[in-house]
């Protein structure tokens, strides 16, 4: 079995549906474990237990929210060297379409990268005009059938390159 951990910061309940679905997305591949925390609940131990990585954040003021960078200053360096060649991706949800989800989005890769991780994009479409080259983005909730399913994508993406990878 391999591992895939849904790891998210969620303030108004939006990015923590996009988790759920990223899971969802994870857990249609064959002979994939996933497990979902929030920040709050994760520790060091839970990314070192991982093969792969969706971390899930809000765009505040553009960027990745101070809530998510501690995490990964504070609790991942108990992991250096020791996530080294895990796979990861990003998702983002924000306030209104070009609120900075993609920049969010790539300051997450940015950090997994960093730690040594292998990230990836995705550069198919969930419907018009839609698409997740950095990560899976949403304006506010995933309310909108392609929205879910570029979540859904995110996650069954993820869970085959650490199949394929690992």
């Amino acid at each position: 079995m391999k591992k895939v951990l849904v790891l998210y910061f969620s303030k108004t309940g939006n990015t923590k549906e996009m988790a759920e679905l990223v899971k969802e997305g994870a857990e249609q591949v064959k002979d994939t474990t996933v497990k979902i925390l929030s920040i709050e609940e994760a520790k060091p131990e839970d990314l070192l237990w991982a093969d792969g990585v969706a971390m899930g954040a809000p765009t505040w003021e553009g960027i990745i929210p101070w809530q998510a960078k501690k995490w990964w200053d504070e609790a991942v360096p108990k992991a250096w060297g020791k996530v080294k060649g895990k796979i990861g991706c990003a998702f983002s949800s924000q306030g209104g379409w070009g609120g900075g989800a993609e920049l969010t989005c790539m300051s997450i890769l940015t950090i997994m990268i960093n730690f040594g991780m292998l990230v990836f994009g995705v550069n198919d479409y969930t419907g018009d005009k839609t698409t997740l080259h950095y990560g899976s983005i949403s304006a506010g909730r995933p309310d909108k059938e392609e929205l879910k399913e570029s979540c859904r994508m995110l996650g069954r993406r993820l869970a085959e390159t650490v199949q394929l990878m690992k």
